[in-house]
């Protein structure tokens, strides 16, 4: 990065993050995104997915602020006053990096269609219908469970592991361990299985036991397909993301947090 960064600024449509867009704009300046030597994404952590599927592959450190009502994987925004060393650009220089590798998930529909997509959260299957999902899962190519049945199941990241699948009482995982958790939505058979955390490079199989009568949808963050039969997802081998946080919150320290609140 150069001394002063070219930044790249996108917010999404809520009136506060345009009126900051206006705001650091006037004062920075605004670049394109291709150009920029860093993004800074306005919004809440919907907005920061969006923004990482639509300019992850530019290779660009990322470092969002919050104007929106989660804000997990975003930094505070303040107003600049270099006074009170909130300057944009001191923060950035100082922000440490927290580098992301997503999920990849290959979708198989009952149309015979093949659609692949990314998952910096997480990549959920659910039913689509009143009843639940029948799903055999395999593990690099080895079947660990014959039927899962319940509503759904999660594979979940690191950096997603407090959002959805802490929901579903899957387990918060430590950044930078090299796992990811397998969590059930309510399980129905096996009653008692919580789950499992997995090596990261483990090639996760689900195969769908009943396509016709108890349809499924996978979603990868936002991303859903539906109608799929088999969905294989395993970590990308080719992208990463560093998103940048001030040093007295970064995203290790919010993680740790997460598993000590009361």
């Amino acid at each position: 990065m150069t001394a002063t960064p070219r930044i790249a600024f996108i917010a999404s449509q809520a009136g506060e993050a345009q009126r900051a867009l206006s705001v650091l704009t006037g004062l920075h300046g605004q670049c394109d995104p291709e150009s920029a030597d860093v993004l800074v994404p306005l919004g809440g952590d919907g907005f920061m997915l969006q923004t990482l599927h639509r300019y992850g592959q530019l290779g660009k450190p990322v470092y969002g602020m919050k104007l929106g009502t989660v804000g997990f994987l975003m930094n505070h925004y303040r107003q600049d006053d270099p006074a009170s060393g909130s300057d944009l650009l001191v923060r950035i220089a100082a922000a440490e990096p927290a580098v992301l590798r997503p999920l990849e998930m290959r979708a198989e529909t009952e149309s015979g269609a093949t659609i692949i997509s990314l998952a910096y959260n997480e990549v959920a299957l659910l039913r689509q219908t009143r009843q639940a999902a029948h799903l055999q899962i395999d593990l690099n190519g080895v079947t660990r469970l014959e039927e899962l049945v319940a509503d759904g199941v999660i594979l979940s990241t690191a950096a997603g592991s407090t959002a959805y699948n802490f929901s579903a009482h899957g387990p918060i995982l430590p950044l930078g361990a090299g796992v990811v958790a397998l969590t059930p939505i309510a399980p129905f058979r096996p009653r008692r299985w919580r789950g499992a955390i997995l090596r990261a490079e483990t090639e996760v199989r689900f195969r769908v036991l009943d396509p016709y009568k108890r349809p499924v949808s996978v979603t990868a963050d936002s991303h859903e397909v539906r109608d799929v039969v088999e969905v294989t997802i395993h970590e990308s081998r080719e992208r990463t993301v560093t998103l940048l946080f001030d040093a007295e919150h970064n995203l290790e320290e919010r993680i740790l947090s997460e598993q000590f609140v009361v």
